[in-house]
């Protein structure tokens, strides 16, 4: 009998703490809804207590999703609890999740508490929480570093207060996996309550090591491991869900585990945080980089070309990796069109589809062939775009090696068109101080980046980009598409500026396990 690991994903919290990264409620929630086609246990939606914004993102997140239980955190004090039960309460299977700091580190320097009165605290919040709903989770922030005897002790409280999870982070990735494991088996033989409760663990990277440690933990007994889509997250990031979950899987006969993931949903998962996020999948990432199965040196080609178990141990079509076999041209109708969608798992609206439908004819007249990655930026840049305050209507450039880039611009607002030009040390730069022009914006592009989705001379081009806005220095990213890179690069400018426009109040709260 294989057990049951149960996976908690917080791409939507701790993934998003990734450096400037910013989620919309959207976008946020079309996260969301991949997970549960994943097949993710839990989903952690956010810090509800943070702002406003990740209020209503987690709120939003309980009400419209279904498949997967959803969580929000919360400090150990009573008003955070009551802020997430507020926002998760519509939940088809809510969760709370408090959390307190155990190591002595944190309690002398950050919370100024004695270690009875994190016990009376932990106590405390979970009690309060168990008022609300008997999902509760219990994280002792900084786990690894507290001293054991005393996180017994907390755990032992936590329990016996009513959590029904009770989580150990390694909240600075310092922990290594034999130190790891064993820090988990002692929990089990020195916490009397222990069976009455799950045990979770939730790993950082900063030494490269969160996969691992999550691995070495389930041998341990951990039932749940905490982890993030591509492994993002604060500083170096989190366990990567991809990398535990096909470890897992290949390497069943050693772990004797298994989970709910729908393993063929991997990849699209994957392209699709990346995408959201605005943060690169590195090519050599495993499980879902893009050179995590290619093959360049010739003895690994034939290899594979016998037989594919000569180099590869997982096959690519698992984690729904295939090569494009959907074409589509101009000349193809609405019912292709709709099916097409349907078998690359889109379920949209006949107003969506509509929508999606005229883009796509648009880019055919362009474009000889549509593949399904054009299909995809496609679906993704219309159905989750933000309400446009400018749209691009022209684009005129003038550039060269004797003269001066020169971009000429009109952006549409309110039904009138506004129209600038300016000089700049390049093309984009000049369409960029255009737009400047028109939008009176006070902000500063930090990055900017392009990736070709497909391939040939007439690829669709993908230009992301990232804007500080000057006024509250928080950080937005813009995305747009086209064949023409130019075009692609105002685009994404202008859907950044929209962003900041459209942004929600406040800040996100660092911090939690």
């Amino acid at each position: 009998m294989y057990k049951k690991i149960y996976i908690f994903d917080t791409t939507l919290r701790d993934g998003e703490q990734s450096p400037g990264v910013s989620l919309n409620v959207n976008e946020k929630v079309e996260i969301a809804r991949q997970l549960t086609r994943l097949g993710v246990d839990i989903i952690e939606a956010g810090f509800p207590v943070a702002s406003p914004g990740d209020f209503a993102a987690v709120k939003v997140t309980a009400a419209e999703v279904r498949g997967a239980a959803v969580a929000a955190l919360a400090r150990a004090e009573a008003g955070d609890i009551d802020r997430a039960w507020e926002a998760v309460r519509e939940a088809e299977a809510p969760r709370i999740h408090t959390f307190i700091a155990t190591s002595d580190i944190h309690l002398q320097h950050k919370l100024r508490l004695s270690r009875e009165e994190v016990l009376e605290a932990t106590t405390a919040a979970v009690k309060h929480a168990r008022r609300y709903l008997s999902d509760v989770e219990f994280s002792a922030e900084d786990a690894f570093r507290s001293d054991h005897d005393f996180l017994c002790r907390v755990v032992e409280a936590a329990i016996a207060a009513g959590a029904t999870t009770v989580n150990i982070p390694d909240t600075v990735g310092y922990a290594t996996p034999l130190e790891f494991h064993n820090f988990i088996a002692a929990l089990f033989k020195k916490v009397p309550n222990i069976d009455r409760a799950v045990v979770s663990v939730h790993c950082h990277n900063d030494l490269g090591l969160a996969v691992t440690n999550s691995l070495a933990a389930i041998q341990a007994g951990a039932r749940q491991v905490e982890c993030t889509i591509n492994g993002i997250g604060e500083r170096a990031g989190n366990a990567a869900l991809e990398e535990i979950v096909m470890a897992l899987y290949a390497r069943r006969d050693l772990y004797r585990s298994e989970t709910a993931i729908r393993t063929e949903e991997i990849y699209r998962t994957s392209k699709l945080v990346s995408k959201l996020t605005g943060m690169k999948i590195q090519p050599n990432k495993a499980i879902v980089g893009q050179n995590a199965f290619a093959h360049e040196s010739g003895i690994h080609q034939d290899g594979v070309l016998k037989e594919r178990l000569t180099y590869e141990i997982i096959d690519p079509a698992l984690i729904g990796r295939s090569l494009d076999t959907i074409v589509l041209g101009k000349h193809s109708g609405r019912h292709a069109f709709r099916s097409t969608l349907t078998s690359l798992g889109y379920e949209l609206g006949e107003e969506e589809i509509n929508r999606v439908f005229q883009r796509f004819k648009s880019m055919a007249d362009r474009k000889k062939e549509i593949t399904d990655k054009d299909l995809r930026a496609i679906v993704e840049e219309e159905i989750l775009r933000i309400p446009e305050v400018y749209r691009l209507a022209y684009l005129h450039i003038s550039s060269g090696t004797t003269v001066v880039p020169t971009a000429t611009i009109g952006l549409e607002k309110d039904k009138k068109e506004l129209d600038e030009a300016a000089c700049g040390d390049g093309p984009v730069d000049a369409i960029y101080r255009a737009i400047d022009k028109i939008t009176g914006f006070p902000c500063t592009l930090v990055s900017y980046a392009i990736d070709a989705l497909t391939a040939g001379k007439d690829a669709l081009g993908e230009v992301t980009v990232r804007v500080r806005s000057n006024s509250t220095d928080a950080i937005y990213t813009g995305r747009g598409v086209s064949p023409d890179i130019l075009e692609a690069s105002a685009k994404a400018y202008i859907n950044a500026i929209n962003r900041i426009i459209h942004a929600d109040n406040g800040g996100k709260m660092p911090g939690g396990p």
